[in-house]
């Protein structure tokens, strides 16, 4: 069975265009631009984690294996270049197929190939010939950071014999992140097949999150949903927070026993196609909010559906959170966690006591994807295309003493991915329960 891009091979030679065209445009004369692949990380001993490719070789070329680089060279009749590692019968045979040299020109589009052993020697053939580099210095690969160094010192190096390195240097996060920002119709899809894949998830785990379950179980149930339909599995590492231990942003214990009368918070999006959901939502173990969760689920309900329903071309992320923070500190006053003039208490951060993260980030190949949230020192407006989460929340600490009784140990968030339309906007996860009643019915099923 031969290696094959997740899209259409049209899909990226589209994008790399777009690139290539951008970089002459951003840099006039020869240049070139170096994506290397994210490297192989170790669990323990001789145990790898499961690879996942990087988001912008992947953006950029659909290809998916180990040790990969890519450079697109914006002169001359070749400016797709993938170095991949060589088809290998026995390390296949260990570790899974490989495109080789071979597929990568036949599957990947590739205008030429070679195997990554050959990088040293080939790289700066390409790269001394240019005058501007579009590379991202300081990534996740600080090896190849030096390797980069190492080949510019080396071109500078020769520049008696007429080598010369090239005497700018540009972040390709300027083009690439631009590009991936805004959604095109192949990746919504993928989007949406992962949000359904959530959605059966999160579903399972309502109807399953009763007292004297455990965190992991739900974990569990969450694993063989997200892989049903063809998804990878989870996008990042799923929260399952019972009680208290919902108020810790990012808890992955996910080992603890549910509890009569908690909340659950689980916070898990799966992944298709490397694109991943975000989506939170809580629910009450016995099937029914008290009084009081139910008075703090209503508020941070209340702050998402009037940041959902402002959303719309030219409002900005960071209007949304102004608008969230303005809501919660005023239900905050209401229920007893704050007191005094609701303006002074955001202009202090007096809030951020009971909610302490940001209402919004990006969405896409990466649960915080990439793209610049200001343009020019301001907001940035939001455009069509561009898909991001919607995510209020309050969290009480149990041992929180200037806290009323009642509210001490209740974390809750509900979070939404939210797609900017040329209208307004579409929220991607409405099918997810989120209002009482239907969290409350989806519980009861």
């Amino acid at each position: 069975m031969p290696v094959t891009p997740a899209f259409e091979a049209t899909v990226f030679k589209s994008r790399r265009d777009e690139v290539l065209r951008r970089m002459r445009e951003m840099a006039p004369g020869p240049s070139i631009a170096i994506f290397p692949g994210m490297p192989v990380a170790t669990r323990n001993s001789d145990v790898e984690h499961a690879y996942r490719a990087d988001s912008d070789l992947f953006w950029l070329t659909g290809f998916e294996e180990p040790e990969a680089v890519a450079a697109l060279y914006a002169e001359g009749d070749k400016p797709f270049t993938l170095f991949v590692r060589p088809r290998d019968r026995e390390r296949e045979t260990w570790t899974g197929r490989r495109a080789g040299v071979d597929g990568a020109v036949r599957n990947f589009g590739a205008d030429q190939a070679f195997e990554i052993g050959k990088l040293d020697a080939e790289l700066p053939k390409l790269v001394g010939s240019c005058q501007t580099l579009f590379y991202r210095l300081g990534g996740d690969d600080p090896e190849f950071d030096a390797r980069i160094s190492r080949l510019l010192r080396s071109l500078r190096a020769r520049s008696r014999a007429g080598v010369n390195a090239p005497p700018r240097i540009e972040d390709p996060g300027q083009i690439v992140h631009e590009l991936r920002l805004r959604k095109e119709p192949r990746e919504l899809d993928s989007l949406r097949l992962a949000i359904a894949q959530t959605r059966r998830g999160h579903l399972a785990c309502m109807k399953a999150g009763r007292p004297g379950a455990y965190e992991y179980e739900l974990h569990g149930l969450l694993e063989r949903e997200f892989r049903q339909g063809g998804g990878r599995g989870w996008g990042y590492y799923p929260i399952v927070a019972a009680g208290e231990n919902a108020t810790v942003l990012h808890y992955n214990d996910n080992r603890v026993q549910i509890r009569d009368g908690e909340l659950v918070l689980i916070d898990a999006g799966a992944e298709h196609d490397l694109y991943t959901a975000d989506v939170t939502r809580t629910f009450p173990a016995s099937g029914r909010f008290s009084d009081a969760q139910r008075a703090c689920y209503q508020l941070v309900l209340d702050a998402a559906d009037a940041c959902i329903a402002a959303t719309r071309p030219g409002e900005s992320i960071e209007g949304l959170h102004e608008k969230a923070v303005r809501i919660l500190t005023e239900g905050m006053v209401k229920l007893g966690l704050l007191q005094g003039d609701v303006d002074t208490l955001v202009k202090e951060n007096t809030y951020r006591r009971y909610y302490m993260h940001r209402t919004s980030h990006w969405l896409g190949l990466d649960v915080h994807d990439a793209g610049s949230y200001t343009v020019d020192g301001k907001p940035r407006p939001l455009e069509p295309g561009m898909v991001f989460t919607i995510e209020p929340g309050l969290y009480v600490p149990a041992d929180d003493d200037k806290a009323p009784a009642a509210l001490r140990g209740i974390g809750i968030r509900i979070e939404d991915d939210i797609l900017v339309t040329a209208e307004g906007h579409e929220n991607l996860t409405v099918a997810i329960p989120r209002t009482v009643a239907d969290v409350e019915a989806a519980c009861s099923r």
